[in-house]
C-alpha cells in the first residue's frame, strides 16, 4: 500500500508581493497585478502586464531567489531530495546560449545535493511537473520533492504572444463575454511533495494525469477532447467522481478559443455547475509557473474554506455557461480539481483532497 503524498505551499512571489500572506491579502481585495507598461510590446506598444517594477534585470534568478529564500525557511532538506523546475522558457536573459544553464547553480546555493530535473511543457508544465513530484514519491525514488514553478516577462515572449494577436489590451477577462485576449505574468511558487506529513496547513495528492489532442501548435481542440481525456483520467485515478468536486481551477486565459474549449470540456465530463474561477485575473498568465502558482492558490482557498472570484468576469460567454465565481463566498472545501492547457495540444489536470 502507498504511503499518501502530500502537497505544501512553501514560497509565492509575484507582483502582488513576496509571501503567501500577502497574497492571501490581494485576493481577499480583488487586488490585480496587471498594469499597462509604456514601450514593453513590439514596436514600443503599450501593453498589460503582470510584471515586478523593481526588477531592472535579470528577472528570472530574482525571482528564483527571492522564492528559494523563502522556501528554505520552511524546508530543510533531508532524505533523498529532488528539484523540479517547471517553466516554458528558463532564463531569456542568457540566450542564445542555454537558458537553465544557471538555474542548478543557483539551486545549490540553498538546497545542495539535489538531483534537478527540468519539466517544459508549454503551460501544461506545472501541473504535469506536481504529477511527476508525486509519481517519484509513489515509485520510492525519493523521499521529498520540490517542485519549483517560474517564468519571467520578456519581450521575447510578449513578441511572440502579439504575433499570434493573442495579448488584450486590458486588464483580462476569463470566461467572459467581452474577454480578448490574455495578459503575460510572471512569478515563483514552490510547493514541497512529499510522504512525510508536514507541520504546516498540506492536502493530499489523490491523482492526475496528462493528455494531447494534437489538434494544433497553438489552437485548443474544438471539443476540448485533450482536456476531457486528461480529467476523466483523473477522476478514476483517484476514485472519485465529478460529484465529488467541490471547486475547479481552470486555466482560463481569457482568449476566445481556450476559454471555450474548456466550457466545452467541462460540460462533457458534468462539471460546468461546479464553482469555478481562474486566477490569470490576479496574476495574468505566468505560463510554465501556472500551475504552481494557481495549486497554491487553490491549496489557500482549502485552508480557508473561502472561493476567490474570478476577476473581470460579468457576462457568461462561453458556449456552455459555467459556474464562474463572482464574489468572495465561504464554502466547505474538501475536494479540488486543478486544469490546465497547452500550446501544442497539452492539458493536464490533478486532484487535491483535505486530509480526514
Amino acid at each position: 500500500m502507498h504511503k499518501p503524498v502530500y502537497i505544501s505551499p512553501l514560497s509565492l512571489v509575484t507582483p502582488l508581493g513576496n509571501t503567501l500572506e500577502q497574497h492571501i491579502d490581494g485576493f481577499n481585495k480583488g487586488v490585480s497585478g496587471i498594469k499597462l507598461f509604456e514601450n514593453a510590446g513590439f514596436q514600443d506598444t503599450t501593453i498589460p502586464l503582470s510584471k515586478r517594477e523593481e526588477i531592472t534585470s535579470n528577472r528570472y534568478d530574482t525571482l528564483l531567489r527571492d522564492a528559494l529564500e523563502k522556501a528554505k525557511e520552511k524546508f530543510s532538506a533531508s532524505g533523498k531530495t529532488a528539484v523540479i523546475i517547471s517553466s516554458t522558457k528558463g532564463n531569456m536573459d542568457l540566450l542564445p546560449g542555454d537558458t537553465f544553464a544557471g538555474t542548478q547553480a543557483i539551486i545549490h546555493e540553498f538546497f545542495p545535493r539535489t538531483d534537478l530535473f527540468i519539466i517544459s511543457n508549454a503551460c501544461v508544465s506545472g501541473v504535469i511537473a506536481i504529477n511527476t513530484a508525486a509519481d517519484y514519491l509513489l515509485a520510492k525514488k525519493y523521499d521529498h520533492v520540490l517542485v519549483i514553478g517560474i517564468d519571467a516577462v520578456s519581450k521575447f515572449v510578449s513578441y511572440g504572444f502579439q504575433s499570434l494577436f493573442a495579448l488584450s489590451n486590458e486588464t483580462c477577462k476569463p470566461f467572459d463575454k467581452s474577454r480578448n485576449g490574455t495578459v503575460l505574468g510572471e512569478g515563483c511558487g514552490i510547493v514541497l511533495v512529499t510522504n512525510e506529513k508536514p507541520a504546516d496547513f498540506a492536502v493530499l495528492y489523490k491523482g492526475g494525469s496528462s493528455s494531447n489532442d494534437a489538434n494544433h501548435i497553438s489552437g485548443p481542440s474544438r471539443t476540448g477532447e485533450g482536456l476531457v481525456r486528461s480529467i476523466e483520467k483523473t477522476l478514476k485515478r483517484s476514485g472519485l467522481t465529478a460529484k465529488n468536486i467541490d471547486f475547479i481551477s481552470a486555466h482560463g486565459t481569457a482568449t476566445v478559443f481556450n476559454d471555450e474549449m474548456e466550457s466545452i470540456a467541462f460540460g462533457r465530463t458534468n462539471l460546468d455547475q461546479v464553482p469555478l474561477n481562474s486566477m490569470k485575473g490576479y496574476f495574468g498568465h505566468t505560463l510554465g509557473a501556472a500551475g504552481v502558482l494557481e495549486t497554491i492558490m487553490s491549496i489557500v482557498s482549502m485552508e480557508k474554506n473561502v472561493l476567490f472570484p474570478n476577476l473581470g468576469f460579468k457576462e457568461s460567454g462561453t458556449s456552455v455557461p459555467l459556474n464562474i465565481i463572482q464574489r468572495i463566498e465561504s464554502k466547505e472545501l474538501n475536494t479540488v480539481l486543478k486544469t490546465a492547457s497547452g500550446f501544442g495540444g497539452g492539458n493536464a489536470s490533478l486532484i487535491l483532497q483535505k486530509q480526514p
